[in-house]
């Protein structure tokens, strides 16, 4: 898991992709945290990509860095904690401008099943699971 959770943070930016209805959605994420051996992503309970994730908690998540990408299969399932969204927040420092760890929108979710298949063009892909 370390290993995936490297790979995320080093891109900076990766994405996460849901569905609604019958549509996948796709958009930009940031936030990636280990926090009690299990791999968390953040967002707030307002938006749609939270909302789509309670009706269906089946993701999956993309990113590039170079000639390598990963691609991870998971069950985001929420952690409504203080102390995990503390976690996420401490190390995003600038998230807590607009979270707070007792606000009712602030939302961290743990990858729960997930299988993480690192590929490029250069080497046989990898398969992690946690």
């Amino acid at each position: 898991m370390k290993e995936v959770y490297d790979f995320l943070k080093n891109c900076e930016t990766y994405y996460l992709a849901t569905v609604e209805g019958d549509q996948p959605r796709v958009r930009p994420f940031g936030t990636v945290n280990i926090f009690e051996d299990k791999l968390y992503i953040q967002t707030g309970k307002s938006k749609n990509v939270s909302k789509q994730m309670m009706k269906n908690p089946k993701v999956e998540i993309s990113a590039c860095n170079g000639g390598d990408w990963i691609r991870i299969e998971a069950i985001a399932v929420e952690d409504d904690r203080v102390e995990a969204k503390q976690s996420m927040l401490d190390s995003y420092p600038s998230l807590q401008e607009m979270y707070s760890a007792t606000d009712d929108n602030t939302q961290v979710l743990y990858l729960k099943d997930a299988v993480a298949t690192f590929s490029s063009f250069t080497k046989e892909p990898k398969v992690v699971r946690f």
